[in-house]
């Protein structure tokens, strides 16, 4: 499988920072990484993780089952995740998510016909101070409205969407 050479560099220094015997645990960002650049877990892409962590192809399917983070289907451009989890629950985050699936016109992990958005409810995000929230990508919004949310999707669909400062 053929990645990019920063991949590929990134790939190398991780595998790298673990004892020798001890790749495997390069497992799960590995994927992550690999996803960002693919959009989406293939089954080419498990089974090169394998070899380069040295596990088995059926252990990597194992650690992708757990995580929901990693996906087999591709995701939009903007990934939507909405958590719904009880402190998010109780001031709206259910709400929220219902206002998101009828205003894109999604279920869970759906993508828009353009490949633009896909949408997750998901179960914490470990933002209950600052609920309800939301990430797309890998940017968290706090205290979302369904107007805060109508105007960040607008901002994802005529390209003025600024990412957070990491």
């Amino acid at each position: 499988m053929t990645f990019s050479a920063e991949l590929e560099r990134r790939f190398a220094k991780l595998l790298d920072s673990y004892p020798s015997g001890r790749q495997r645990s390069a497992v799960v960002p590995m994927l992550l990484y690999a996803q960002d650049e693919i959009g989406c877990v293939t089954q080419e892409l498990v089974e090169e993780v394998a070899r380069r962590c040295g596990v088995t192809p059926l252990q990597v399917d194992e650690v992708i089952g757990y995580y929901s983070m990693l996906h087999r289907k591709p995701l939009g451009k903007y990934h939507v995740q909405i958590c719904t989890n009880i402190a998010c629950q109780a001031v709206g985050g259910e709400q929220l998510y219902e206002h998101a699936s009828r205003t894109l016109k999604l279920g869970n992990k759906e993508v828009t016909s353009d490949g633009l958005i896909s949408l997750e409810e998901v179960e914490c995000m470990g933002a209950c101070a600052w609920a309800p929230a939301i990430q797309v990508n890998y940017d968290f919004h706090h205290f979302v409205t369904p107007e805060r949310f109508d105007n960040l999707m607008q901002a994802l669909r005529d390209g003025t969407y600024q990412r957070k400062a990491s």
